[in-house]
């Protein structure tokens, strides 16, 4: 009896993840309204009621989706190990581009469409992908971008350092190999564009965090400005 249950249970784990992968290439290429369920099924070799039964309707399919394309890029556990780890904070920046630059050279390239489909024309399923996937992760990045730029995590320039040093790793992510310059850009060997995309990160923040100090120098010389009291 023990053992069917874990055979059924090995064989719900597949299925789930059989549907979850078909289910991504085919928004990828058709979007999701052009993606129903009975196409996902069909080509999943799956039935309805195993859609039904794992992720409860159309819509928290797509959301299981959207949630793996994220997960297939770069996964919360690895980004906690390289926080937690007792590497400078510029080496744990240079391995979280390691990853990206990594997932851009796998031959699966739905998750970044998915995402990226779903970023240009946001709705109602993009709260889930922030609140499970988003938000947690750029939480455990930030500190990281912290200890570079020495601004205080409260300080809205540290956040608006998140899409800076990430957007350059996602389109390139996007870009692949499938538009013109990137014949020149990905002519670089892995580590020569992780050490492309490292250095143009680190340059910003830095930059970033010398205007910082200035601003705390030009404080500190002039002093508290009380006009606001008056």
């Amino acid at each position: 009896m023990h053992k069917m249950t874990k055979a059924r249970r090995a064989d719900g784990k597949a299925t789930r993840k059989r549907i979850l992968q078909t289910a991504g290439e085919l928004i990828a290429v058709n979007g999701f309204a052009g993606t129903p369920n009975k196409m996902v099924a069909a080509k999943a070799g799956a039935d309805m009621a195993s859609i039904n039964y794992h992720f409860g309707n159309r819509n928290g399919l797509y959301q299981a989706v959207l949630v793996e394309a994220h997960r297939r890029i770069i996964d919360r556990a690895d980004i906690e190990r390289i926080a937690s780890s007792k590497l400078p904070a510029r080496d744990k920046l240079r391995t979280l581009i390691e990853f990206f630059v990594a997932s851009g050279s796998g031959s699966d390239r739905w998750p970044v469409i998915v995402l990226f489909r779903e970023l240009l024309a946001p709705g109602p399923h993009i709260e889930v992908l922030r609140d499970v996937e988003v938000v947690p992760k750029l939480l455990l990045v930030l500190p990281i971008l912290g200890e570079i730029t020495s601004l205080p995590p409260d300080d809205p320039a540290l956040w608006s350092c998140l899409p800076c040093v990430g957007a350059p790793c996602l389109a390139l992510l996007l870009v692949g190999r499938h538009l013109p310059f990137s014949e020149i850009m990905l002519d670089l060997s892995r580590e020569e564009l992780v050490e492309h995309l490292h250095t143009f990160a680190v340059g910003g923040l830095e930059a970033v965090g010398d205007r910082y100090r200035q601003k705390l120098i030009k404080r500190a010389e002039t002093g508290p400005d009380y006009s606001a009291l008056d």
